[in-house]
């Protein structure tokens, strides 16, 4: 049991990497007291691309400004190498394209360090679950620069997903968006398992790793990708 008395995870292996052995160390023992399994630290870009590619953790918590290579670098490296371990980036910068860089990298989220420790642990959690986690404001930011890029490409509207099943082209519409499982499964009145699993066959079908290449996949196609955050 976590030594706070709160509910484990279920067995969610974690990477941290940080620059500053102070704040590095504390963000491992919260990890570790909480029931997460800390398998390595790293205190630079180099040595988090290389522990994370031997361990394989469920998430890696990643700062952006380490030496030797950049947060937004060890995310390339990672999604080069085809680690399937997912990426929330913890970082002192809520500069808007610090967080583009990192999510169009291949970061699932963003939380900047000023978030409580609770709603960090939670970010991790959801971070293992496959569901993107932004510090407030940010996810509007990330469907913007989206939205931007198909304006400026035009995109293929005339163009359907033959690859995809009628639901599974509307759960990626909802899933390009930035939206969490649990909020798709609420929308379309669908279990969270279910969603899961029509996420998982999205990937397989597409080839596809992350929510950034389903989001730019969308755009691409042309679907119409509504504003979550939106009244109807």
């Amino acid at each position: 049991m976590p030594q706070d008395g709160s509910t484990p995870p279920e067995h969610i292996s974690v990477v941290v990497a940080d620059d500053h052995p102070m704040w590095r160390d504390a963000v491992a023992r919260d990890l570790a007291a909480a029931g997460f399994e800390v398998l390595a630290t790293a205190d630079d870009g180099r040595s988090a691309v290389a522990r994370t590619r031997a361990t394989v953790p469920d998430v890696l918590v990643l700062d952006l400004n380490l030496p030797g290579l950049s947060g937004a670098e060890v995310c390339a490296a990672l999604a080069e190498a085809r680690v399937p371990s997912r990426i929330l980036i913890l970082s002192a910068s809520g500069d808007h394209q610090d967080v583009l860089d990192a999510v169009k990298a291949g970061a699932l989220g963003y939380l900047v360090k000023s978030a409580g420790r609770e709603e960090f642990l939670a970010a991790v959690r959801a971070t293992a679950a496959g569901e993107p986690v932004f510090t407030a404001g940010l996810a509007g930011l990330v469907l913007g620069e989206f939205r931007r890029v198909k304006a400026a490409g035009g995109g293929t509207p005339e163009r359907p997903v033959p690859e995809l099943t009628d639901r599974e082209t509307e759960i990626l519409k909802y899933v390009a968006t930035g939206m969490g499982y649990k909020e798709i499964a609420a929308t379309l009145f669908l279990s969270h398992r279910t969603v899961q699993n029509h996420v998982q066959n999205i990937f397989g079908k597409l080839q596809m790793h992350n929510r950034v290449e389903l989001a730019r996949f969308a755009m691409e196609r042309g679907l119409d990708l509504a504003d979550p955050t939106s009244p109807a």
